[in-house]
């Protein structure tokens, strides 16, 4: 039996096979090649060809009484040999083996979907959403920017578990994790981001009480509202301190590409950048060198935007408070009342350069900590390593402010 096909150049190709059904009776054989081939390429006739093509067959069922390969089987009662298929994949039997653009364009995507799946599970689209979230409980609720997720690219199991489990917590965490994008964005990312938060308040709070007893002394109590003052400044400072760098989830499509304005480009340029300078990169979220730069510099805008404003609302509670009682009773050994826009200048300059530049690196430093082995074996390790790094720098970082006051003439 002979069959013939056309190259869609001016190829002409002449295949002798052994008979199909004749192999099905001696054995399954799943692949045979032709015993000759000629073409005719350009008015010239050759004996040989690039690569010899391979009919393809498996018997599948039966006509008469005889076994009919597959791509003879055309569902009717009479066999039919127009079907067939020749394959030119150099040996290759798996289409997609074969198929070199699929498997080198989408190679690296491929490899980023699965690195970020092992890290945080597989993508569940909107109906996936919607039964982990009624299998979890009736009277959940997830938040817009979620769903909208859900029904466009989809959100990460993991993602979508940690907000389940954190939602049912207590009050307030609970509340918060479904009132506060933010704050929720962060845990997720982060499940030991209050812990860090916390460590950062109590030690910051311990060190300033400490200093404000010894620095007060015997008028610590009669002047216990600037010291209360100084506290709460102290925590806002601390909380924004440790979120701004802070990694967070990024869920669905960000809303700035949509965004208009004078300042669009801008907010975009923002949105795009690392958290913090050190961030880890993941599938999606690749940053370049001149990313990271820009990323402490516009950290350190946002970190001077918050020392200035917090020292402004500090020393003008503190100042509001020492100079009525300064009117009424004077003492030699009262030390000067500071002026308010030069301290919270200074305040500004220090948190934007020092802090910025001091929990940059504390950020980076905690990253490689969180993951070696030994913390992921042992998660105690991890958060030792948090407490103690950030105690030395919140010593180090009180002992410098003192003398950049001091240079500063604020103090």
């Amino acid at each position: 039996m002979s069959l013939s096909s056309s190259h869609l150049s001016t190829t002409v190709v002449v295949v002798v096979v052994v008979e199909p059904r004749d192999q099905c009776r001696r054995a399954s054989v799943p692949t045979f090649e032709s015993t000759s081939s000629i073409c005719f390429r350009g008015g010239l006739w050759s004996s040989e060809l690039p690569s010899p093509p391979k009919l393809r067959t498996r018997c599948v069922g039966i006509s008469g009484g005889r076994s009919v390969p597959e791509w003879t089987y055309t569902g009717s009662k009479d066999e039919t040999f127009s079907d067939f298929e020749l394959d030119f994949n150099n040996g290759g039997d798996d289409d997609d083996g074969g198929n070199g653009d699929s498997g080198g364009n989408n190679g690296g995507d491929d490899g980023g979907d699965k690195a970020e799946e092992k890290e945080f599970g597989p993508l569940l689209k909107f109906d996936e959403v919607m039964k982990e979230t009624e299998r979890r409980g009736i009277g959940i609720a997830l938040p817009e920017d979620m769903l909208e997720a859900a029904k466009s690219v989809g959100v990460r199991k993991l993602f979508l578990l940690r907000y389940l489990h954190l939602q049912g917590s207590v009050w307030p965490l609970g509340f918060l994790m479904r009132a506060c994008s933010m704050l929720r964005n962060r845990m997720l990312a982060d499940p030991s981001f209050l812990f860090k938060v916390g460590t950062e308040v109590a030690i910051d709070s311990c060190c300033a009480t400490f200093a404000e007893v010894q620095k007060r002394g015997e008028d610590f109590w009669s002047e216990f509202e600037l010291y209360a003052a100084d506290l709460l400044v102290g925590l806002v400072v601390d909380v924004a301190l440790v979120g701004l760098l802070a990694p967070y989830a990024r869920i669905g499509k960000t809303s700035v590409a949509s965004s208009t304005g004078l300042f669009k480009g801008l907010k975009r340029s923002c949105a795009a950048l690392p958290s913090s300078v050190f961030e880890a990169e993941r599938p999606g979220c690749k940053f370049s060198v001149n990313q990271r730069i820009a990323t402490f510099f516009y950290k350190g805008f946002l970190y001077g935007s918050v020392g200035f404003g917090c020292g402004l609302i500090g020393q003008g509670i503190a100042n509001l408070i020492m100079t009525p009682k300064r009117s009424i009773m004077t003492s030699d050994e009262d030390v000067p009342v500071p002026p308010l826009f030069k301290t919270a200048a200074l305040w500004g300059v220090f948190l934007g350069l020092s802090s910025n530049a001091r929990y940059q690196i504390i950020n980076g430093l905690e990253r490689v900590v969180e993951g070696s082995t030994a913390a992921k074996r042992i998660p105690v390790v991890a958060m030792s390593f948090t407490v103690g790094v950030r105690f030395a720098n919140n010593v180090y970082g009180g002992m410098q402010f003192v003398d950049w006051a001091k240079l500063s003439g604020v103090q």
